[in-house]
């Protein structure tokens, strides 16, 4: 068994998941509505740090400089300024409303009033909340973090930072071959942008596992089916990409080689297709 990376079954710890991933929402939508619009949605993830997720700072019209950071070895979401004002709202299974609420009375107490969707996370219904399971998932979710960025290290090509997205509750960084995607806006980056996509998720209607993926815009003809590591495969339900299950990391002798094998082969037969397609 791999050390670094430890059994995950999203049927072992999806309520707990999903508890946490509404939290995780609201604090992106607090980032969101309060931060500068970035290219490809940069504005709305969230951060790895040493301890979990964080919305980077955020400043107000008054000049508050603050963070709000989930801490995953502690079990709280952590709220702290420029200034070294820190206050804590603990992780229990609240409901999404009551987490809401608890988060907004804990800015308000430093005079903080965040702009936010009153419309959103106004269910009242009791969640789960287990530490334990969340410790895992953090172990491996902070392991990751590290392999993308060694990964991402080994380009000269843009690539975007290794990102937290709340809304699919992945890990993900984006790679930029340079190209511009034929007939599409260029001033829509999103769209005008040929790319790749690597990341985690913990598992979904699709694939209810956990997995590793890898994406291209546009699909390259002929990527779909090129050389994966043993494990990997293509998948072609729903969306196209390749797919590595998150368990043959976990029972792999050398599961970080596996996982950046896997990682760079897609990238390297991704981009030389495009490479080689006509513009």
């Amino acid at each position: 068994m791999n050390e670094a990376f430890q059994p995950l079954p999203l049927s072992a710890w999806q309520d707990t998941r999903d508890t946490l991933a509404d939290y995780t929402r609201f604090v992106r939508r607090i980032r969101q509505f309060n931060s500068p619009p970035q290219k490809h949605y940069w504005h709305i993830s969230l951060r790895p740090n040493a301890t979990g997720l964080t919305s980077t700072p955020i400043r107000t019209p008054e000049g508050i400089i603050y963070e709000l950071e989930f801490d995953f070895t502690e079990h709280v979401l952590r709220l702290k300024t420029s200034h070294g004002d820190q206050l804590e709202v603990p992780l229990l299974g609240q409901s999404a409303k009551q987490f809401k609420e608890e988060t907004l009375a804990m800015l308000a107490e430093l005079g903080i009033k965040p702009k936010y969707d009153e419309q959103e996370f106004n269910d009242d219904t009791a969640r789960t909340y287990d530490e334990t399971a969340v410790a895992t998932y953090w172990d491996a979710l902070i392991e990751i973090d590290s392999l993308l960025k060694e990964f991402r290290a080994g380009y000269y090509e843009e690539t975007g930072a290794v990102q937290f997205w709340p809304h699919h509750f992945d890990l993900a960084m984006l790679w930029f071959s340079g190209r511009k995607v034929p007939g599409q806006d260029l001033d829509n980056p999103d769209y005008a942008n040929e790319q790749m996509n690597f990341g985690f998720s913990t598992g979904d209607d699709g694939i209810p596992e956990p997995y590793f993926y890898a994406t291209a815009y546009p699909t390259p003809d002929g990527w779909p089916g090129s050389n994966l590591p043993d494990g990997a495969y293509w998948n072609h339900e729903g969306w196209t990409g390749a797919v590595l299950p998150y368990q043959k990391v976990v029972e792999a002798q050398n599961g970080r080689q596996l996982l950046l094998d896997f990682l760079r082969e897609a990238q390297h037969s991704g981009a030389q297709l495009m490479k080689d397609s006509p513009q």
